[in-house]
């Protein structure tokens, strides 16, 4: 699938500056004094153990958590965030009773801008990801790896440029996540993309930087950088033997 970006232009998407950053939740602090820069237009993967805030600090730049938070994350060239950023998580979360290019639109007929022209994106889309026999089926008549990639798409139909992604191929089989990591991949160059994940190889596949997160409060790794452009095949030598070195760098930081 080509020629379907968010974004080509790299500079319609901002760069994310976090400062002196704190967040406290039920008495535990999560983040302390933080300060990181996310580069706008790659794609920056965060690893890490499970509760050490991965999730949080995505929900964090999404602007859906004020409470016990203090510092400042600001968008570059924009005053706030708001409208910027797309959410993508592990479940798909599509509307039952809506069919595959409704759910794609859904974010566009909630907010009552549905056009043709919307309408007709959204079947180019769907099309070009293998769904076109499925434009009109319910979310009960897909398999999960097409419910996902029905999810993927309704992200990206927000035209968002900066895409925030929680564990979003997680739950799929090996050569089902390798498909719709590929197709991710080609809908998102030049945007500005975050995603957290649990899986080495993911990572080093789609990342241009991936950063490590572990520790109470948590703090950031300096980025490792992977050659070449995502998404990478999972067989090249060097993405081998950076996955080697990925792992070695989790369990220095005390991942399990």
């Amino acid at each position: 699938m080509t020629g379907n970006h968010i974004s080509s232009d790299q500079s319609a998407s901002p760069s994310i500056f976090l400062e002196n950053v704190n967040f406290s939740y039920k008495g535990e602090d999560l983040f302390q004094s933080l300060d990181f820069k996310v580069e706008g237009g790659l794609w920056t993967c965060f690893i890490g153990p499970s509760g050490v805030g991965k999730s949080t600090f995505l929900r964090l730049i999404s602007g859906s958590i004020q409470e016990g938070f203090t510092g400042s994350i600001r968008f570059e060239n924009r005053k706030t965030g708001k409208g910027l950023t797309a959410w993508m998580a592990q479940k798909d979360l599509l509307l039952p009773w809506l069919s595959v290019v409704d759910n794609v639109c859904l974010g566009a007929r909630l907010r009552g801008e549905i056009t043709g022209e919307i309408r007709e994106k959204a079947v180019m889309l769907i099309q070009g990801v293998g769904l076109g026999d499925y434009i009109r089926s319910l979310p009960s008549e897909l398999s999960g790896g097409m419910r996902q990639r029905v999810a993927l798409l309704r992200t990206f139909m927000e035209d968002r440029p900066v895409i925030l992604m929680d564990e979003p191929f997680s739950a799929l089989d090996a050569l089902t996540r390798l498909k719709l990591q590929d197709i991710a991949a080609d809908l998102v160059k030049g945007a500005t993309v975050l995603m957290v994940t649990h899986d080495p190889l993911e990572a080093l596949r789609l990342g241009h930087r991936i950063h490590v997160m572990n520790g109470k409060p948590a703090t950031l790794s300096k980025p490792l950088i992977p050659p070449g452009n995502p998404p990478r095949k999972p067989g090249e030598r060097t993405i081998i033997s950076l996955q080697a070195d990925l792992l070695n760098l989790l369990e220095a930081e005390g991942s399990p």
